[in-house]
């Protein structure tokens, strides 16, 4: 749903699986913070989140423009300034505002920084 309401800023993200190496990919926005950017996921510890956790590497797709990347997780206490920028950039996607309501603790939200 995300990409038919901002598809400029929706890409795909692909991890391989952490059992199978076998790549999985979803819909998902980067966000650009303070010349740094992060994955964060909103919707709590996914799959996705475990794999790239595993994996330390990925791929974002968006606009046709493929793109590898490592990534770092983001330490729980680092959290807070970031989940609100993500919800200050992408709050208004369908959903996610609502997630970080029912899930406010800054743990539930697996974040990484892409180096």
């Amino acid at each position: 749903m995300a990409r038919l309401f901002k598809p400029a800023i929706v890409g795909e993200l692909s991890v391989p699986g952490r059992k199978t190496g076998e790549w999985r990919s979803i819909s998902a926005v980067m966000l650009q913070h303070d010349g740094q950017r992060y994955l964060v996921s909103a919707y709590g510890d996914t799959e996705w989140s475990r794999n790239l956790r595993a994996a330390g590497k990925g791929r974002f797709t968006r606009r046709g423009k493929p793109e590898t990347f490592t990534a770092v997780e983001v330490p729980v206490a680092e959290r807070p300034p970031l989940i609100k920028a993500y919800l200050e950039q992408f709050g208004k996607l369908p959903m996610v505002a609502r997630t970080f309501q029912k899930l406010p603790d800054p743990a539930d939200h697996p974040t990484f920084r892409i180096t």
